[in-house]
């Protein structure tokens, strides 16, 4: 099959290849109702063990996979079962477990949810930033203490959002959906983005700074870059000491990228504030001390897709399969060449 031979009535034969628990909550019995009308989809389960007689037989004729957590990888062993096989369509959000090199050397399309997964990640970021700048969490767990109001007259200017300064790591998909959640809101965004240039920040609205201005002027800082060799530790000790006194540091990215133990020590110590849907290792030992700390929020890993959120991902996923098969391309492809960039 070629990518001509795509267009109005054409019924690509597909497959799904993701754990079963993934296809259980992302793929309800209407989602895949649906997959069925633009497909000529192979009957559930879906595919986690790539070399067994089944998914053999269903990969000599897939010209589509329909993939989710837990594919298994498309490695050269792989496509060469699957001669036929054209494109791929995610639907979370990184492809990096399960696209390979080969896919890009045999020239598969590849689409991603990633989209649609970094609206609800924004979302997350957005309360927490609005939350932790009113101190809603330390004032509602001492109200719960001290069964009356604090001396709310009398609280410091730092506490709430008016001009307050928020810091963007990063303009990937999510930090952009931030910068753009924050517009209706009394505050000043500074971004930190080597590749943003002075133009687009412009049209981005915010203000681009070097990455330590970043973290000596923001009262919060929300980290958006993707786990790479290259950002591995890049929120340093020199870094989240820099940081304003009371400051506080979001994390919804990759635990890796802050320097965990650097930044316990600044939490502990009080001199800054943390909310934490990473850490490193996730989850952190029994024993660790940010488990009690006052200062530091830890939700475990929560802030993307979750329960009716997951039909968010469904319905690009479908709507890209729908693009794929008329010939129309995908909406959201994910490009070799930016792999690198890419979470």
């Amino acid at each position: 099959m070629t990518p001509s031979a795509r267009g109005p009535g054409f019924r690509p034969r597909a497959a799904l290849a993701m754990s079963r628990d993934a296809a259980a909550a992302v793929l309800d019995p209407a989602a895949l109702a649906a997959l069925g009308e633009i497909c000529d989809l192979a009957a559930p389960p879906a595919l986690d063990d790539l070399g067994t007689p089944r998914a053999r037989a269903l990969l000599a004729e897939a010209e589509l996979l329909v993939t989710g957590w837990g594919c298994p990888p498309l490695d050269a062993a792989v496509l060469t079962a699957a001669p036929r096989l054209r494109a791929v369509v995610h639907t979370a959000g990184s492809v990096r477990g399960h696209v390979t090199e080969a896919c890009w050397e045999r020239g598969i399309e590849v689409s991603s949810a990633a989209a649609a997964n970094a609206v609800p990640v924004a979302e997350y970021t957005l309360g927490m930033i609005l939350l932790s700048g009113k101190r809603v969490l330390e004032r509602a767990r001492d109200y719960r203490v001290s069964r009356a109001r604090d001396s709310w007259l009398g609280l410091p200017a730092a506490v709430g959002n008016y001009r307050r300064r928020v810091g963007i790591l990063s303009a990937s998909l999510i930090g952009r959906r931030v910068i753009e959640l924050l517009r209706p809101h009394d505050i000043e965004v500074l971004l930190h983005d080597p590749y943003v240039t002075a133009a687009e920040a412009a049209e981005l609205g915010v203000e681009p700074v070097g990455l330590a201005e970043l973290f000596a002027r923001c009262d919060t800082v929300s980290v958006h870059t993707p786990l790479l060799p290259a950002t591995r530790g890049l929120v340093d000790r020199k870094l989240i000491g820099s940081m304003p006194a009371d400051a506080v540091l979001i994390n919804t990215a990759r635990g890796a990228v802050v320097d965990q133990e650097a930044l316990t020590d600044a939490v502990l110590a009080g001199r800054i504030r943390a909310v934490l849907d990473v850490t490193d290792p996730e989850v952190l030992p029994a024993g660790h001390p940010l488990w009690d700390s006052d200062h530091v929020l830890l939700t475990p890993h929560l802030a993307g897709s979750q329960g009716n959120e997951w039909r968010r991902l469904t319905d690009l996923a479908l709507a890209e399969t729908a693009r794929w098969a008329s010939g129309a391309g995908f909406r959201y492809p994910v490009r070799r060449e930016r792999l690198a960039f890419l979470a």
